[in-house]
């Protein structure tokens, strides 16, 4: 691996990574480190090329991301985690787990797309104007978060059936990703059911009483 990741540590016991989104950093998870190290080993990491993390010189594409979450359990000792994503670190967490089904015992995923137009329609065309903007000032690093939420992820069907983890797929009820869609991956996810929490895309952040005592009842569950 070309870089090491930064991330925070707290808690004990059995490991729970939290993986945030796109253009974010760790701190986007300031309700939850606190809250889940009462019961977990908490580590929160900050992507590459976002927060803390360098850029390196690998792609700059989910299926990397994953594959640096994988360096970066080994270099941490952990065999097998938790994993909660939260949107771009939902896909992240998805990408994993099909690759790496041996890693994972549990998956939150909080709003997660299988495709980019998974998002609602005004909220793709912002981020295809923001792109647009980014190129016309040169403005590299912008053009690389925004282009990966406009050509990734890729994810089918078959793709999502093959999961055989316990996930909870959590979303705002006006989230930013569409219902419909939503809905869709908790019904290919074949072990998952669907949380639908009061508020946004950012939920997690905002509403975050509701949303930690989703996630604590699914990770306390045999």
């Amino acid at each position: 691996m070309d870089i090491s990741l930064f991330h925070i540590e707290q808690g004990l016991g059995f490991p729970l990574i939290l993986l945030h989104g796109n253009g974010e950093d760790h701190t986007y998870f300031e309700h939850q480190i606190e809250h889940f190290s009462k019961m977990f080993r908490v580590l929160a990491v900050d992507t590459r090329g976002h927060g803390q993390s360098p850029r390196g010189t690998a792609p700059f594409t989910i299926g990397q991301f994953a594959d640096d979450l994988l360096h970066f359990m080994d270099a941490h000792g952990i065999a097998k985690a938790h994993l909660l994503g939260f949107s771009d670190g939902g896909n992240i967490a998805l990408d994993f787990v099909m690759k790496y089904p041996d890693r994972v015992e549990k998956l939150v995923l909080n709003g997660a797309n299988l495709f980019p137009l998974g998002m609602k329609a005004s909220v793709y065309c912002w981020v295809w104007r923001h792109y647009r903007r980014a190129r016309r000032k040169h403005n590299l690093k912008k053009q690389e978060m925004l282009l990966l939420m406009l050509r990734q992820p890729h994810f089918t069907r078959r793709m999502l059936a093959a999961i055989d983890k316990p996930a909870l797929v959590v979303v705002g009820d006006r989230d930013m990703i569409r219902e419909r869609h939503s809905l869709y991956i908790g019904k290919c996810i074949k072990n998952s059911r669907l949380c639908i929490i009061k508020g946004t895309h950012f939920c997690a952040n905002k509403n975050f009483g509701p949303f930690n005592e989703a996630v604590e009842r699914f990770l306390s569950e045999d």
